[in-house]
């Protein structure tokens, strides 16, 4: 073969290296932001909450209630603080202590359905995973730490939202018209 015959020798594209290193930047991302709360404090409020529902669901689908009631005797006094915080956010969010609870109790009942759907789609697999929830918690070095464990959990990812989870209030209904009277 003489020289001018010769094909010259292929580099290795650029492109496909470009591309794996994009694949790899792209991976790192979340794939979407999930909405948080405006206030840091009320996200801190809804994390340890879902946290609270998740050892709940933990305890009753896992028969481990004694270890459920343990976190809640170590945890008592943040729980019920957070508690106490929690049913203010809905208070605050939607206009009176009643309307405020009945959106607490309807949040707290959704949070719950999710973290048990999550419970229900692992089958027997759900146990095994997450029973070591209770030797995590309970080994924390104080309650101080809760906020933060709770947050590395991201127990609001499945379906239940902070800040945004409850319904939004209904809007006033028209009064009702009495018979005989005609508004058109």
């Amino acid at each position: 073969m003489t020289e001018t015959n010769r094909r010259p020798r292929r580099r290795p594209a650029a492109a496909p290296v470009a591309l794996l290193m994009a694949g790899v930047l792209l991976a790192a991302q979340p794939a979407s932001a999930l909405p948080r709360c405006a206030a840091d404090t009320d996200q801190t409020v809804f994390e340890i909450e879902a946290l609270k529902t998740e050892l709940m669901v933990v305890a009753t689908t896992c028969k481990q209630e004694d270890r459920y009631n343990a976190f809640v005797q170590k945890y008592q006094p943040t729980l019920a603080q957070n508690g106490r915080a929690f049913g203010q956010y809905f208070i605050r969010t939607h206009g009176g202590t009643r309307p405020g609870q009945r959106q607490n109790d309807i949040y707290i009942t959704e949070l719950a359905n999710v973290r048990s759907n999550v419970a229900r789609s692992l089958g027997s697999d759900y146990c095994p995973r997450n029973g070591g929830l209770f030797d995590e918690v309970m080994a924390l070095q104080s309650a101080d730490d809760l906020a933060g464990y709770a947050a590395g959990k991201d127990l609001l990812s499945s379906g239940a939202t902070a800040c945004q989870g409850a319904p939004t209030p209904r809007a006033a209904t028209p009064a009702r018209r009495t018979a005989g009277t005609n508004t058109r």
